[in-house]
């Protein structure tokens, strides 16, 4: 049987494992950071005639540029932008590879602070882009000074900034994006995926916006929308990094179905937003519960909680997973992630939770 071993595969990717996280059939999966609340019915018919209506045509190519989507995503995200500043893509994943193939590449750097989303270094291995791996504090914390002192060491030419942080789920100070947006010589990518969960009173990126044209803050429909089988991420930026994105974006790369899917889902956005305080809630609860049973555990702005056990991580995650309860090791020693369910979910999960240290 053939392997990778013996194929004339790049050297840099040898030994190499995919991103992913495990899909097991158990009762309650909470590892993905996934909106546990289905599609409500009305939406799901708004959706399904919008994406009927594409369908005779599907024969000719989508709207390559998606005009239409990206100006009811503008109009989504306020704060003055029009669709001439915002581009969409197959997620926010590929919105970020798009933008590593723009402004990274072979012989420059990208720089993220870790822990952070696992899939940048990974983004940069793919572009060709070197990844330095800057460090957050022991509390996971990151201030603009520690900030600005890693992007001067390493002059990057990408740098990423997550807000809230995946896994640990909390905000950035506006004050760290700004120094680093002063001190960074290249592009500065802000990753808001959860950026609705956020606690009152966060500042998104979005409102520094003008006058910033280095400046890329990336969202996605996966999380609050509840849209993550739709797969539509987007950016928003100056226009001319949306301009700079297109030279590498595949052409016809978002199908007329997921256009008119995610441009139904908008559409209805206050029913799909509305489970958005009730995830919250969970999520304020598994903090305060875990707390009150002695757990380490960090403060969250997401639809997830990154709490400390004790010993192996893996060992608690094994046990959760044996009374049906599926979290995520991100890797982090003494540390796993548990995503905000319904309350059902929560309520297995603390159950769960009695049975480890």
């Amino acid at each position: 049987m053939t392997t990778l071993d013996d194929l004339p595969i790049r050297d840099d990717l040898r030994g190499r494992t995919p991103y992913g996280a495990p899909q097991l059939d158990v009762p309650v999966r909470l590892n993905t950071n996934e909106n546990s609340y289905p599609v409500p019915e009305p939406v799901v018919e708004a959706i399904g005639k919008a994406v009927a209506a594409e369908l005779r045509d599907l024969n000719r190519y989508p709207d390559r540029d998606a005009v239409a989507l990206r100006a009811d995503l503008a109009a989504y995200l306020g704060h003055g932008l029009t669709a001439d500043h915002v581009w969409a893509a197959n997620g926010s994943n590929e919105i970020q590879q798009q933008l590593l193939q723009a402004f990274g590449g072979p012989g420059r750097t990208a720089l993220g602070f870790t822990p952070a989303y696992s899939m940048h270094p990974l983004l940069t291995l793919g572009t060709g882009t070197r990844w330095v791996p800057a460090r957050r504090g022991e509390d996971f914390g990151l201030t603009a000074g520690e900030a600005v002192a890693q992007v001067r060491e390493h002059r990057p030419d990408v740098v990423f900034l997550c807000s809230p942080n995946n896994p640990t789920g909390t905000a950035l100070d506006p004050a760290v994006v700004a120094a680093v947006l002063d001190e960074a010589p290249g592009m500065v990518i802000v990753d808001e995926a959860y950026a609705e969960f956020a606690r009152p009173g966060t500042v998104s990126a979005l409102a520094v916006l003008p006058g910033h044209p280095r400046l890329v803050v990336t969202r996605t429909m996966s999380k609050a929308f509840g849209f993550a089988g739709g797969r539509l991420g987007y950016l928003a930026a100056d226009p001319a990094v949306v301009d700079a994105v297109q030279l590498v974006r595949l052409p016809y790369h978002l199908s007329a179905l997921t256009q008119a899917a995610a441009r139904a889902a908008l559409a209805h956005r206050d029913a799909l937003l509305g489970t958005v305080a009730a995830i919250k809630e969970q999520r304020d609860r598994i903090v305060a519960e875990l707390r009150a049973r002695g757990h380490r555990v960090a403060d969250s702005d997401a639809n997830f909680v990154l709490f400390a056990v004790e010993g192996d991580q893996a060992v608690a995650w094994r046990t959760l997973l044996d009374a049906g309860v599926l979290v995520r090791d991100v890797g982090l020693p003494g540390w796993l992630r548990v995503t905000a369910g319904t309350p059902t979910e929560t309520d297995a999960f603390l159950t769960a939770m009695e049975t480890v240290s």
